[in-house]
């Protein structure tokens, strides 16, 4: 890891924004160990103080976590994160299946009407690694497939803040993708209608296709049966 020399004026803050970046620019991933304050300090050309200061700032902020003899770890990419995340803890599942209704109906509207040609390449390989992955039977990667699917869908609304607000969501998205189980025996519910909706530029499409995948899983919630893999 290379660090840019912190200058004496507020070294701090220079400090707390150097290694937010490493954390924002994904340098350090979530649940990933960082460097030791002696580490860091001698990276940046600090005092060891102004490093426990910088850490105790982003711990407190919520990006870090200092975990009692083992280290400091990624806790989040964000502060918004942060505290969506531990909103989250505590909220129902039909409440996050709902707020993401709205997100990603709304998502799927914007990408038809704004995608490029880049971003129909991303939604396509990202709708072909999610049934590749579920016809195998590996649950876990196909959580993974399928946020990447709505992940890129959201990314071609090009919209920053409905990206980065998607990007906080995601990890209760996890959830509510995995809050069945593991069993392959759940229900499928396709994407391509969605896929070739936004491909074809059709925004009114899309968001039915996606209103249609989204109802399908408040059902299961709201009625309580297992919830299946979208």
């Amino acid at each position: 890891m290379t660090l840019r020399t912190a200058q004496r004026a507020s070294l701090v803050d220079q400090v707390i924004d150097q290694l937010k970046g490493q954390i924002t620019d994904g340098t350090w991933q979530v649940d990933q160990r960082i460097p030791t304050e002696t580490a860091l300090a001698e990276q940046l050309s600090v005092g060891r103080n102004t490093v426990r200061e910088a850490v105790r700032a982003l711990t407190h902020a919520g990006l870090l976590e200092c975990r009692q003899g083992d280290g400091t770890y990624v806790r989040a990419t964000s502060e918004l994160s942060s505290a969506m995340l531990r909103r989250l803890r505590s909220a129902e599942l039909l409440e996050i299946i709902e707020v993401r209704r709205a997100l990603e109906v709304e998502a799927a509207k914007l990408a038809a009407a704004r995608r490029t040609p880049s971003d129909v390449i991303a939604i396509e390989e990202a709708l072909a690694l999610r049934e590749e992955t579920w016809s195998q039977g590996d649950y876990p990667a196909f959580v993974e497939a399928d946020l990447d699917f709505h992940i890129a869908v959201v990314e071609a609304t090009h919209n920053r803040v409905l990206i980065e607000l998607y990007t906080d969501f995601s990890e209760a998205l996890r959830i509510s993708i995995a809050a069945a189980g593991t069993g392959t025996e759940q229900p499928y519910i396709p994407h391509d209608a969605i896929f070739t909706a936004i491909r074809a530029g059709d925004a009114a499409a899309a968001e039915r296709a996606t209103h249609t995948c989204m109802e399908h899983i408040l059902i299961a919630t709201t009625s309580g049966e297992p919830l299946g893999a979208r």
